[in-house]
């Protein structure tokens, strides 16, 4: 995923200020797509001179600022349409700690021992952070489309994390056992 993509896509359930848009992407987004505020910042101005998205001065705040809102412009919905339709999915294999593991089994004990309860609490925080999401915003009986889309969107993070607890877990032993 491309991070105009990933602002777009935001923009496009909503239109936002940057500084909204930052906290979206904190709260909500960020769960599966990580940008900086800097890095949205600097995405929705070339998003702006490539004409996919339109600022125009918001209402002014409680600071008496006037905040700029972003829009996605038909062009915008364009290129997600085109993103969609032509971009390969690939197997992320970017995981680092995976990869420290695969250090661990060849240079010999590292230490992950050490940092592997720290991403077990992590994980756990994040998956009550998901169930209470799935709570707030998926009780009711019946969902539009686009809930269902979300939700289903949460349900593969609530597996993910469930997967990746009970896998950690196993590797804990493991990790204490070293060698065996």
């Amino acid at each position: 995923m491309s991070t105009p993509h990933a602002i777009l896509i935001a923009l496009l359930e909503k239109q936002s200020s940057g500084y909204d848009l930052a906290r979206r992407f904190d709260r909500a987004i960020g769960y599966f797509w990580q940008a900086t505020h800097q890095q949205i910042y600097r995405e929705l101005g070339r998003m702006v001179a490539a004409g996919w998205v339109a600022v125009e001065e918001g209402a002014a705040d409680a600071a008496a600022t006037r905040k700029k809102v972003y829009r996605v412009l038909p062009t915008g919905r364009e290129e997600v349409a085109r993103w969609v339709r032509e971009t390969q999915l690939g197997v992320d294999d970017r995981n680092v700690f995976l990869l420290k593991l695969r250090a661990d089994a060849v240079i010999g004990p590292l230490g992950l021992d050490e940092e592997l309860p720290r991403l077990i609490d992590e994980a756990r925080a994040r998956l009550e952070t998901y169930r209470a999401i799935e709570q707030r915003d998926f009780g009711a009986p019946t969902l539009t489309r686009g809930q269902q889309l979300q939700y289903a969107i949460l349900k593969v993070g609530i597996h993910t994390q469930e997967s990746w607890l009970e896998w950690a877990e196993e590797l804990r032993l493991l990790l204490k056992g070293g060698d065996a």
